[in-house]
């Protein structure tokens, strides 16, 4: 597998640490309190880079990082079966980000906690996570995709 795009998974991975994600969630930092992070995280990050990044070069950044949480979900002990199906569970939870957000700067403060509520439940109301996700989405507009391509940046 070509690990040319490492730092963008692991550059995802650090965000999704960042315990001041979960200090408000009932949950205290689950896996799939994580994998929903990661994946908006990454959804962000596709719709900021869109218009400025080749197809080519996106889809095969989308190939990795699913291939990467493929072999996550392994390591945790799923069989073959069971990853499959988490598998495509994930990937339409991902669409549906990537749908929901898709107008993302035109939405109201009510727009965007309703979006979030939709993927973190009544967590979202908890937290200050349209200012985070604003904030994450502003840092990706100010820095290249080569910054992310190139090292793990410091959340």
């Amino acid at each position: 597998m070509n690990s040319k795009y490492i730092n963008i998974y692991n550059n995802l991975v650090n965000l999704t640490r960042n315990k001041n994600l979960y200090k408000n969630l009932s949950n205290q930092d689950t896996f799939s309190d994580r994998l929903i992070f990661l994946l908006l995280h990454f959804a962000f990050f596709l719709k900021v880079f869109k218009d400025k990044e080749s197809k080519v070069v996106l889809q095969e950044v989308y190939d990795y990082v699913f291939r990467q949480l493929e072999l996550s979900i392994r390591e945790i002990g799923y069989g073959d079966q069971s990853i499959n199906k988490k598998m495509k569970d994930y990937i339409n939870l991902f669409y549906a980000m990537l749908d929901k957000i898709h107008y993302w700067d035109s939405f109201t403060l009510k727009d965007k906690e309703s979006v979030l509520f939709t993927f973190l439940g009544e967590e979202a109301k908890k937290g200050n996570f349209v200012d985070y996700i604003d904030k994450y989405r502003q840092d990706l507009s100010n820095n290249t995709f080569n910054f992310y391509l190139k090292g793990v940046i410091k959340t």
